[in-house]
């Protein structure tokens, strides 16, 4: 239906949901939440386009989970508003149905009942009535009076776009279009739209299989930094500790090219690219950085994208330093900034029996591998 456009919300940074992965990158089966509720939709068939909103530390692994020429992804705001307003800009046609990632279980029927329902409406919006005795301001209220709404919601752009434009923070489409006297016509919702806001909401969405963690994801990662010319001060460090040696690596952070490696590894593992594409060394903010923190963020990264770090195994080539005295100090830092038991990582040394720019000592070549699983959320 060309007319229609889906707008997927999914930039939010779920802090009420209190768990180490994201809702929106709980995993049903292999797929991401977010990812299995717009493949579900767009199989209706009702969509001319899909605008999806990421967090912008997530945009771009999310943009490598699909490539549809219906689908667009855009960078959300601080808010559910901000991101619906960023959306809306890319929304050309007449309806725009908007859903939140954490209505997981909407079917076809559901958008079906919402364009039959608009009619002359501005607005169309799933809600319930509420069962239970309410009390507002120190005295009850009739319940009869009161409704629970859900989305998906089908509006009109033009107006919506309108009822946005204001410095007023509204909670859904409904409640900004109701603010500009446009008419919302409600429809039947149902528990299956129950929204995903605390991890004690699981259980309540029933389309929500369980995660595919037979699987393990393996990557590789391969890094070389040269010395800094003698007479500078530079302190070398590598594998995350501090290595007595005349100079350090020439870089554009602190050149420890043993987590470098690794981290190329991890992010090789998840699919996420590499680790200029991360930490570019154009930008400013990365000069001299402390490479144990980038291993901390992309470590974050990981997990707040539904990933468990399971294993880690770097080669360190190096005609000079001496790496081995310093071998399992490395190993007990690397199982730190991992969040892993000592056993799970390891680190071998090599030279390279005096063969190329290793064996001239010129510089340090690192190998890594590292291996993740999907985290089990039917176990948080």
């Amino acid at each position: 239906m060309s007319d229609l456009t889906l707008i997927l919300l999914a930039a939010g940074e779920a802090s009420r949901f209190k768990k180490p992965v994201k809702k929106q990158w709980l995993r049903v089966g292999r797929r991401p939440l977010w990812l299995f509720v717009l493949e579900n939709l767009l199989e209706t068939g009702l969509f001319g386009k899909a605008v999806v909103t990421g967090h912008p530390e997530e945009l771009a692994f999310m943009q490598r989970h699909i490539y549809h020429e219906k689908v667009t992804f855009v960078t959300g705001g601080n808010s559910r508003q901000a991101s619906l307003t960023n959306a809306l800009k890319e929304v050309e046609t007449p309806l725009v149905l908007v859903n939140d990632v954490a209505r997981a279980c909407v079917d076809e029927s559901v958008c079906r009942t919402l364009l039959e329902a608009i009619g002359q409406s501005d607005c169309a919006v799933p809600a319930l009535p509420v069962a239970d005795t309410v009390w507002y301001d120190g005295r009850p209220v009739d319940r009869r009076r009161l409704l629970r709404i859900q989305t998906p919601q089908l509006s009109r752009t033009d107006i919506l776009k309108k009822a946005l434009a204001v410095p007023i923070e509204y909670t859904d489409e409904s409640s900004a279009l109701h603010a500009v006297g446009a008419k919302v016509t409600f429809v039947p919702g149902s528990t299956a739209l129950h929204k995903l806001t605390f991890a004690e909401d699981l259980p309540q969405l029933p389309c929500l299989l369980p995660p595919d963690t037979a699987v393990r994801y393996t990557g590789t990662g391969f890094d070389v930094h040269a010395f800094e010319s003698a007479g500078s001060d530079k302190p070398m460090v590598l594998g995350g500790v501090r290595i007595d040696a005349p100079v350090g690596f020439k870089a554009h952070s602190d050149g420890d090219v043993a987590i470098h490696a690794l981290i190329d590894a991890l992010l090789g593992a998840a699919g996420m690219g590499d680790i200029g594409e991360l930490f570019p060394d154009t930008d400013a903010a990365w000069a001299g950085a402390d490479s144990a923190k980038l291993l901390r963020h992309v470590v974050h990264l990981l997990t707040h994208t539904g990933f468990e770090i399971e294993q880690a195994d770097i080669t360190i080539m190096a005609q000079t330093p001496r790496v081995g005295p310093y071998k399992e100090a490395m190993r007990a830092r690397l199982a730190q900034l991992l969040d892993l038991p000592p056993y799970c990582v390891n680190v071998k040394a090599t030279t390279t029996e005096r063969l190329g720019f290793v064996g001239r000592k010129e510089g340090v070549a690192v190998q890594a591998c590292a291996t993740l699983k999907l985290i089990d959320w039917t176990q948080l």
